[in-house]
């Protein structure tokens, strides 16, 4: 039995799920979301959870168990607290600013990189900080890659768009030969 699959979804007071078939509706305080599930999957609700469950021990049918209930579980989440990616610019004159909902950053180029929210994302910057804020995880983290990806961090000076807490593996310059 799928470890993460056989666990089940709670569901806050705030939040309603309605299941119809394989499309599963979640409404909550911060938006609605719906998407459609594998059939062969079986979702049931009871009061204040969800279980997921599988027809046969076949392996499709074990990989679509946990990424179904993980999916589920993603959706609730999303509607009730909300998903938000950090990202940190570095560098001497990098720096990001919002004009209206999209953000315009100066990161080395000669020319502003504008980058267009996607449908469902939020913006908000504090200094060095670019937060990418949602309600369905895998569009925030979408956005928030092709943020980091207009400036990558180099791994000599370090300078670029990281995401929050990641390591930069650095490397010494040319100077650095043994002798």
């Amino acid at each position: 039995m799928s470890r993460v699959g056989k666990l089940p979804v709670p569901v806050p007071e705030n939040v309603t799920v309605s299941i119809d078939g394989a499309r599963v509706t979640v409404k909550g305080p911060k938006g609605e979301l719906e998407r459609t599930f594998h059939p062969d999957i079986r979702l049931a609700q009871d009061s204040d959870t969800i279980v997921v469950t599988r027809p046969s021990d076949r392996r499709d049918h074990r990989a679509l168990h946990g990424l179904t209930r993980a999916l589920l579980n993603n959706m609730v989440l999303g509607v009730s607290e909300g998903f938000v990616k950090t990202l940190e610019i570095q560098g001497t004159g990098y720096r990001a600013e919002l004009e209206g909902k999209t953000l315009v950053m100066r990161v080395g180029f000669s020319h502003l990189v504008r980058v267009e929210p996607l449908q469902g994302v939020e913006f908000a910057v504090e200094g060095q900080l670019v937060r990418v804020s949602g309600i369905d995880k895998q569009v925030v983290g979408q956005q928030a890659a092709e943020v980091r990806k207009v400036r990558p961090p180099e791994p000599y000076k370090g300078k670029g768009i990281r995401y929050q807490g990641e390591f930069v593996r650095r490397k010494s310059g040319k100077g650095a030969i043994g002798e």
